[in-house]
């Protein structure tokens, strides 16, 4: 399939979604902060995900795609490669069906992680962490299974799911004038901006990104798809590749994608749990990083942020 044939998802599709997600999914609380909006120069409204069933937002894409299973195929159950968050999900979603879920987990994944993907019944085999070892084993699975594989993101149910977050956040805040989301394999972020900009295609949508995994700000700046090889990054939830789909969504609707260093990420994760006492992973500092990083473009402004998540493993923090 070309890249103009992939089926791309509108806001009505995200809308339909939430028809379905809402019955799952927790409706996580939009959070300010008086004393975070002084520090950062513009108005925040951080959309907590971290308060998601499994801790992160990717709860939303894995209950729409494994609830619009047929029967038949979700007889033999659902399969992925993740490093945590999107396994936990896919586990827990396929548990709320009754069907079987197989995951590979990549060797470095945090020990956190595995523990909640265990914990939720999911068969797990591990794989060295690169994307090629990650994939060699997921077809092994597949093969042995039949079991559908459910995409971390590149999967049109997923990022539909993983939109309806910045539904909620526009429900209850309107008037934003941007929102940012932090970028690793694009599903959330290709989400957010389907529904933003359907929403409203004045609001700014921005990606954020670490600069040591900044391979999405790379292929967005050339027009082509660039693999994140190996990359050296804190947040080890946007360490992934983007894929056909969300390059194109992020291609056509994004405002950009503002990159980050290690430094800024852990300050801005250590700001968001000293002073708004909420506990967010590396990841979801990100794009609160970007606006530190980038205080005259969001001066002033109402700036929602997509917080991915809050799966941390407090036996080895970064401050």
């Amino acid at each position: 399939m070309s890249q103009s044939e992939i089926p791309i998802p509108a806001i009505s599709d995200i809308e339909s979604a939430y028809t379905l997600v809402q019955k799952y999914a927790n409706q996580t609380p939009v959070l300010t902060s008086r004393n975070v909006n002084e520090i950062l120069g513009c108005e925040v409204f951080l959309k907590c995900e971290n308060f998601q069933k499994v801790g992160a937002f990717k709860f939303r894409g894995a209950i729409n795609a494994v609830f619009s299973l047929s029967e038949v195929e979700a007889a033999k159950g659902v399969c992925t490669h993740s490093s945590g968050n999107h396994a936990a999900a896919l586990a827990l979603a396929a548990k709320l069906r009754g069907i079987p879920s197989y995951i590979v987990m990549p060797e470095n994944a945090p020990a956190i992680k595995r523990k909640a993907v265990e914990g939720y019944g999911a068969i797990i085999t591990t794989s060295k962490s690169t994307q090629a070892d990650r994939e060699n084993a997921l077809a092994n699975v597949q093969k042995k299974t039949g079991a559908t594989f459910i995409h971390p993101y590149s999967n049109f149910n997923v990022i539909c799911g993983q939109g309806t977050a910045s539904l909620e956040l526009l429900q209850e805040e309107p008037n934003l004038q941007a929102v940012l989301a932090p970028v690793g394999g694009g599903g959330l972020f290709s989400g957010t901006l389907t529904y933003v900009k359907g929403f409203n295609t004045n609001i700014e949508v921005w990606g954020a990104e670490p600069a040591n995994a900044d391979d999405a700000f790379r292929s967005l700046r050339d027009g082509v798809i660039y693999p994140s090889v190996n990359p050296n990054t804190i947040a080890d939830g946007l360490r992934t590749s983007l894929a056909p789909i969300t390059f194109e969504i992020i291609s056509k609707k994004a405002n950009g994608i503002l990159t980050v260093t290690e430094e800024q990420i852990v300050d801005a994760m250590r700001l968001v749990w000293e002073r708004m006492k909420i506990i967010i992973e590396p990841s979801s500092a990100v794009p609160v990083a970007a606006i530190m990083a980038n205080r005259k473009l969001f001066e002033g402004k109402k700036v929602g942020v997509i917080i991915s998540g809050g799966n941390v493993d407090v036996e080895n923090l970064p401050f």
